[in-house]
């Protein structure tokens, strides 16, 4: 038998976050091919997969940061530093209804075994207690828990180990043998996976997360654990771990619901998270919001998605926002909970730089992609938005042209994965917008993307924003605090006053002509810039009409865009 920690500690959590990541990689396309409810958008196992391996990344920072000689103890991290380690990385990286609430119930183990009082290891008296409290965190996360759910099946893993008796190993498999008990009877919970004969695809999930901790503690795996499941068509009774059609863990949507997904992460305090609670619940279904401490993960299913997204802002600082549009007929449609999540035939993709622009692109029905200020997305998170997106055409708008060669090596990626997909090389989210008004799906693919490019071509892009430092530009040399103007990405003006150079740039754009200006204001301009500008365009360019939108943070202060 392998060599494994008899006590619950730092290379026990260590362990169970490796095994767990693999199990999970193992089974990940497994749960997604047999996701259906409450979205049957086939991404429960990747949700899982990318939320832990967001948390073994972040114990694997921990003991590599001891290692080097930090933390005061060189060599060997707490049990306290790994489990607070795994619950924030689990936290940050959390994905849809199965990762948040994943998240949430790692952050309910480590608020016991990370503690004031927390001792160097635990036993198995305290294992079990985390357990309890993680089950009891993650239910009070979600607005209107409904059994036969993960969250049946975390409660059944908490209250057998509450009953367990000896150690760490004995209550981690009493854990695992009443989870897996609990997901064999969620059809019988829940009248829609009854009716369609599965099982919760989140509490399968749980239940391979509980099989690598009985692993780690004990160095074998559990009964009924093998390496890979039976087949996707095995009846939940053959096997409490069978992986039947497999419903997603949050069970609070209902058919004929709400069209996108909204989450971010958000900094706020505890009182302005309770009333956006509230806010949300009234804007939609499967609310679930974890964390603490002034750090959040807020996931909702919405209509609305940029009233979702303003909810955050009013509440303090979200940010890693992504909302993904569910498709026409596939997501709550009636009957589809009876389905394997069905591929719509053509989505859209794009990168944007605001909030604001976030909620208006996926209420024009593409999948959008928060580029944060100073944090570019990489090719993985555009490959996991095509994704999402569940499509077999994807057109992909980078809206940056430095995000050219990354969209081009998700591109590729996903066309591996039999997506056609198109790369529309626009450099600005303005040019962006242009695009996606004139995008037609029921047009044959390269007649849409025909028209599409031609519409990001024909529109100049420009864009102000403010120095951060002395430089040498196009127009001369800038100093820190100045105002700069770029015209198609090259600095074309330099002011003191945002406004007048906001003009100023407008004139140099509308002199070549135009038919419509677009304008995304940023939260950093002046409340009066676009009134300015809709009044110089109104005064002096009769044949011209505007668009305002608002950007909300995005990295300029405004975009202006001229078709």
């Amino acid at each position: 038998m392998p060599q494994v920690p008899q006590t619950f500690d730092a290379l026990a959590v260590r362990a169970w976050c490796g095994l767990a990541l693999d199990a999970l990689g193992r089974a990940r396309e497994e749960i997604d091919a047999i996701n259906v409810y409450p979205v049957a958008d086939g991404d429960t196992g990747t949700n899982l997969y990318l939320t832990l391996e967001s948390a073994a990344t972040a114990v694997e920072a921990v003991f590599a940061g001891h290692e080097a000689g930090g933390g005061g103890n060189p060599g060997r991290p707490t049990l306290a530093d790994a489990v607070r380690a795994m619950a924030h990385g689990a936290l940050i990286g959390a994905r849809g209804n199965s990762g948040t609430i994943l998240a949430q119930l790692l952050r309910g183990m480590a608020q016991v075994l990370a503690g004031d009082d927390a001792p160097a290891h635990a036993d198995g008296a305290g294992l079990g207690l985390a357990l309890r409290h993680a089950a009891d965190s993650a239910r009070q996360a979600v607005a209107h828990p409904v059994e036969g759910t993960v969250l049946t099946v975390a409660t059944a893993a908490a209250d057998a180990a509450g009953g367990a008796d000896g150690d760490c190993g004995a209550v981690a498999r009493a854990a695992y043998e009443g989870a897996r008990t609990a997901l064999a009877e969620t059809p019988d919970r829940l009248d829609v996976l009854r009716q369609a004969g599965v099982v919760d695809a989140g509490g399968r999930g749980l239940v391979t997360v509980l099989a690598a901790l009985v692993e780690s503690l004990t160095g074998e795996a559990p009964r009924g654990a093998a390496a890979r499941g039976p087949g996707p068509h095995t009846r939940p009774e053959q096997s409490p771990t069978a992986a039947a059609p497999c419903a997603d863990d949050d069970a609070v949507s209902r058919p004929g619901g709400p069209a996108f997904e909204v989450i971010y992460l958000l900094e706020a305090e505890d009182a302005a998270v309770a009333r956006l609670r509230e806010r949300l619940d009234t804007l939609g279904d499967s609310l679930v919001v974890v964390g603490g401490d002034g750090l959040w993960n807020v996931h909702v299913h919405v209509d609305d998605a940029g009233a979702a997204v303003e909810a955050g802002v009013e509440a303090g600082r979200p940010y890693r926002i992504r909302i993904t549009h569910f498709g026409a007929g596939d997501a709550h449609a009636p009957g589809a909970e009876r389905t394997i999540a069905e591929r719509v035939q053509r989505a859209v993709v794009a990168v944007v730089p605001g909030e604001g622009l976030a909620g208006l692109y996926a209420e024009a029905g593409a999948t959008a992609v928060l580029a944060r200020p100073g944090e570019p997305p990489a090719s993985g998170e555009l490959v996991q938005a095509v994704r999402r997106a569940h499509a077999r055409e994807v057109v992909l708008l980078p809206n940056d042209a430095e995000l050219r060669h990354t969209a081009a090596a998700a591109a590729e990626q996903v066309r591996a994965e039999g997506v056609r997909v198109a790369l529309i090389p626009t450099r600005s989210a303005v040019q962006g917008i242009a695009a996606l008004a004139v995008h037609e799906p029921e047009r044959r693919f390269d007649e849409d993307v025909v028209a599409m490019t031609s519409a990001a071509g024909a529109t100049r892009y420009a864009e102000v924003t403010v120095a951060e430092r002395q430089s040498w530009t196009m127009a001369g040399i800038c100093q820190a605090g100045d105002v700069l103007g770029l015209v198609d990405g090259d600095v074309a003006v330099i002011g003191q006053d945002l406004s007048e150079t906001a003009l100023a740039v407008l004139d140099r754009m509308l002199a070549a002509g135009g038919e419509l200006v677009t304008l995304v204001v940023g939260d950093d301009a002046p409340e009066s810039v676009a009134d300015r500008l809709e009044a110089r365009v109104r005064e002096g360019y009769l044949a011209v009409d505007t668009v305002v939108h608002h950007g909300g943070r995005q990295g300029s202060v405004l975009l202006i865009g001229v078709e």
